[in-house]
């Protein structure tokens, strides 16, 4: 049996999808949240770790990044 690339590039498009948007608006409503409680600063960097595991291929890697505020 062959692997279907279309079917493989389409699932994967549409997981990341899912978790961009999701975690875009975790992210976005905890740095709100920071802020107003002044736990961090309106200006700050903040390091951000994202790790992706599927547990079926032993695949587990990161990406790593910084969100600035300003």
């Amino acid at each position: 049996m062959q692997l279907d690339e279309e079917a493989l590039n389409l699932s994967v498009r549409k997981f990341l999808k899912i978790f961009g948007v999701t975690a875009q608006r975790e992210l976005e409503r905890a740095v709100r949240e920071a802020v107003a409680a002044g736990r961090i600063a309106p200006d700050a960097r903040l390091p951000v770790r994202a790790v992706v595991r599927v547990d079926a291929l032993g695949l587990d890697f990161e990406v790593t990044g910084e969100l600035r505020l300003s």
